[in-house]
């Protein structure tokens, strides 16, 4: 990664040493590589650990209800991302919306939201991460919370945005190719299981031994799951996780506004195949060798922790199964992480440094803070993970008690950048009432149905959680939405599109050379200003920033409308229409079921590697060919290769 953002600084315009690049890739990366960033950065260790421990507990009905309910999140904000674009196009921050739109107090009570997401998000990639480094290798678990994020961090703060875009395409490319190899190995060549036929006669065997509770026949061939039905509810209702992470609204920021809608569509569905088919393959298959000498024994605090997966491969394929879901495992959470770093970084920077410590900070100052913002996040990240391992709450507990603390701000979140008539006060109320109340309901319904027992054990249960989910989510959109239309606001969304826009501005060169370090890049020939206006001042290209001449105002609405049917069409298929009649149908699938369902997330995980792995490659063959050229020239005459910009030209 080190190198390529190296070769990125020497062979093409953009230089990470620039904020707008390091925070936001200069708003010029095309649709392939931000869906695949999108993938990259929505493979947690969830995704892989996660979905698979759901299909352990609940078979089949566990992969489409984590796969479906999450994808759908991504779908549904790729409407915030065309209103983005639209409404506040040179924002670094979604939390910058809020706070010229809502002022300070709105401004602080949605930064606590925000970065509580990042920190609870981040913890789970922590430990995750660490249980299965320290399942699969011994290492301590201690270390390993530490040297994930503080790992990622050093790319991170050497290459910024793009840098991250770039380690997200190479983790997404060789993430397919192990979950291919583990595919086929299990379904296809493997000694212990090998067929189709075979995994069914395995899994009935041992649904006959021990039926699994609520599933037709205790099957685990069957959609018929009623705690499977529980899960994807709550699954849903985690798109706080979405709408409230930076990591989203970072891509979306980073993307072409032509292009911002078809990337969050392409990245939403190219990453339903990786849960789908990882977990149907290793979750069922950690079911399938029960009694296997080669497969240890999980508990379920080993479930909770995700650990089937690991088990299941280990079993498999021996020591070199444990590696490849070594490899696949860490690619997933340093692509998270990273995701992660850059967005609190961008956080932190423009959000509490700039609006409230040095609102007049130049260029260098935000540049040092973000890169020490991100260092800093790196260590709480590894803190964070090991507080919540000392005092016993697994991924699992984790990843279902999110939208209890963050689902009362989603609706507040996406009202205000997409509603001109969004009340201020309501969408407060709204987010801290929904916070309150989801957590007291959550408590109560535990204490409740525990004989008023309130622990880490009992508070994990499926019906605690979804209480705890649907009232914070419910009330914070309904209190929300109500207020708004009995004391509607009109706002005028010409102040948020003013937010750093280079319209508003002119500056004198010298001014530019000491804020943005311009006289050094013209030394060296990457630019070469010479024109200037009557004035006598510089003009400049603001890189990064999206000028008025780049913004159709019809089409960015003729996006936001594509997204908001699309992304509710899609919502209605994998959430209503596919999954309830076969749940009412309470079929137990044969071999032929099994072997169609299995064979349609093959198909799925091909059509989405070609999306996120073959497709950015071709749209970005102009830049390719520009750093062949680059390094083809220094290789036969030292120094002539370096990219230099067009006479006339200064960066901002």
């Amino acid at each position: 990664m080190l190198g390529l953002t190296w070769m990125q600084a020497r062979y093409t315009p953009f230089s990470p040493s620039n904020s707008e690049e390091f925070t936001s890739a200069s708003r010029s990366v095309k649709p392939g590589l931000i869906a695949s960033g999108i993938v990259s950065a929505w493979t947690w260790a969830a995704t892989l650990l996660q979905s698979s421990a759901v299909a352990y507990k609940f078979g089949i009905s566990g992969p489409w209800w984590y796969a479906g309910g999450a994808t759908i999140q991504v779908l549904l904000f790729a409407q915030l991302a065309a209103k983005l674009k639209l409404n506040a196009p040179n924002a670094h921050t979604w939390l910058e919306i809020v706070g010229t739109r809502w002022g300070n107090i709105a401004h602080g009570i949605f930064l606590f939201f925000g970065l509580a997401t990042n920190i609870i998000v981040s913890s789970m990639l922590v430990l995750g991460g660490s249980a299965t480094v320290t399942d699969l290798t011994g290492m301590n678990t201690i270390a390993a919370c530490f040297l994930i994020p503080i790992g990622v961090a050093i790319y991170v703060v050497a290459g910024g945005m793009r840098a991250t875009l770039l380690c997200d395409y190479t983790h997404t490319t060789v993430l397919f190719a192990i979950i291919f190899v583990f595919t086929f190995t299990v379904y296809a060549t493997s000694p212990k299981i090998g067929s189709f036929s075979k995994m069914h006669e395995l899994l009935t065997s041992v649904a006959e031994a021990t039926p699994v509770p609520g599933n037709a026949g205790g099957s685990y061939l069957t959609m018929r799951s009623k705690n499977g039905l529980i899960f994807g509810v709550i699954n849903v209702e985690l798109i706080a996780t979405v709408f409230n992470d930076q990591a989203y609204w970072q891509r979306a920021i980073a993307s072409k506004p032509a292009s911002c809608v078809k990337a969050y569509l392409y990245g939403g569905l190219a990453w339903f195949a990786i849960p789908f088919i990882f977990s149907t393959t290793l979750g069922l298959s950690a079911v399938a060798l029960r009694g296997d000498p080669d497969m240890r024994v999980l508990s379920p605090a080993d479930v909770s922790a995700g650990l089937p997966a690991a088990a299941a491969a280990a079993a498999l394929l021996g020591k070199s199964g444990a590696a490849a879901l070594l490899i696949v495992l860490f690619l997933a959470v340093t692509s998270a992480t990273a995701a992660e770093l850059i967005a609190v970084s961008a956080v932190l920077t423009f959000d509490v440094y700039k609006r409230y410590v040095n609102p007049l900070a130049n260029e260098a100052q935000i540049m040092r803070v973000s890169h020490l913002m991100v260092a800093a996040f790196a260590i709480i990240m590894g803190l964070a993970g090991l507080i919540f391992f000392y005092i016993g709450v697994s991924m699992g507990w984790l990843y279902t008690f999110m939208g209890v603390i963050l689902g009362s701000a989603v609706v507040p979140i996406a009202l205000c950048v997409t509603w001109k008539k969004a009340n201020k006060w309501g969408c407060i109320g709204g987010a801290v009432v929904g916070l309150v109340l989801g957590i007291m309901s959550w408590l109560i319904a535990t204490a409740t149905l525990n004989d008023h027992a309130i622990n880490v054990t009992t508070s994990g249960g499926d019906f605690e959680m979804l209480t705890g989910n649907i009232v914070s989510i419910s009330l914070g959109g309904i209190i929300s939405l109500a207020s708004s239309l009995i004391w509607p606001e009109d706002f005028d969304f010409d102040t948020t599109r003013a937010i750093n826009s280079p319209n508003n501005t002119t500056r004198h060169p010298k001014t530019v050379e000491a804020e943005a370090g311009i006289g050094d890049e013209v030394k060296e020939g990457r630019a070469s200003p010479s024109e200037k206006g009557s004035d006598g001042l510089q003009p400049a290209v603001h890189l990064g920033l999206t000028g008025k001449d780049e913004l159709d105002p019809i089409a960015l609405q003729k996006a936001f409308r594509f997204a908001a049917w699309s992304s509710v069409i899609l919502l209605v298929i994998f959430i209503i229409l596919i999954p309830l009649p076969l749940f009412f149908a309470q079929t137990i699938y044969g071999v032929k079921g099994l072997a169609a369902w299995v064979t349609i997330g093959i198909i799925w995980a091909f059509l989405s590697a070609f999306t996120v792995v073959i497709y950015p490659l071709y749209e970005s063959r102009v830049a390719l060919t520009m750093v062949a050229r680059g390094v083809i020239k220094d290789l036969f005459s030292r120094g002539s290769g370096r990219y230099t910009a067009p006479s006339g030209v200064a960066y901002l």
